[in-house]
This record gives C-alpha cells, sequence and structure tokens, in this order.
C-alpha cells in the first residue's frame, strides 16, 4: 500500500511533544476525578467480592446439594476477599509481590538471589 505523502519528519514530532509536554494538567480537576475514580474503584472491589462469592456458593450448592451451607461460606470469603483489595487499593500496595509498595528497596534476601 502506497501512503499518500512522505512520512512527518524528526523535527515535526519532536515539535509535536515537546508541545504536549508543555501542557499542564488542570491540578484541582485532576484531583478531583482522581478521589471519584478511587472511590468507584473501591465500590467496585467490595461489590464483585461479594458478587463472585454469592454466585460460588450458589453454584456449588446446587450442584452438591448442600442447602445454603456453602453460599453462607463463600458470601464470607468474598466479603473477605473484597476488604482485603480495598486495603491493598487504598494503602497503595495494587498487584505488588509480598504486598509491597512498588517503591520499596528490595530485601536483603532479595539481593542474595541475584
Amino acid at each position: 500500500m502506497e501512503e499518500d505523502g512522505p512520512p512527518p519528519s524528526l523535527k515535526d514530532l519532536e515539535n509535536r511533544l515537546s508541545r504536549a509536554r508543555a501542557r499542564k494538567p488542570q491540578e484541582g480537576r485532576r484531583a478531583e476525578s482522581s478521589a471519584v475514580g478511587q472511590a468507584f474503584r473501591i465500590a467496585a472491589e467490595l461489590v464483585s467480592g461479594l458478587l463472585v462469592g454469592l454466585a460460588a456458593g450458589w453454584f456449588l450448592d446446587r450442584w452438591l446439594g448442600t442447602g445454603p451451607w456453602l453460599l453462607i461460606v463463600f458470601f464470607f470469603l468474598g466479603a473477605a476477599a473484597g476488604i482485603l483489595n480495598v486495603y491493598r487499593a487504598t494503602k497503595g500496595y495494587g498487584l505488588a509481590v509480598g504486598y509491597k509498595k512498588r517503591d520499596q528497596p528490595p530485601d536483603e534476601d532479595e539481593e542474595e538471589l541475584k
């Protein structure tokens, strides 16, 4: 396939990148949207943990015929998982291995493995 014109030069790309870097985000609005996003994430973590626990318990109860017992057990497991995910999200641990913040230096044991 032929292109309509010559590709943009590197100088043009450099100019566009410098203009994009020069823009300053609106700090007040960014903090507001970040707080709202954090609140929605916390709500989603709690609700999804409960729903997955309830669905797993309901499915296993129907399959095994154990009555409401597995539903109750998986409800509490789902609630615990949701609370753990909320804790990790609010503390900033994310998906870091070993529940450590990403900016922390490695332990002495980890350095010995390298």
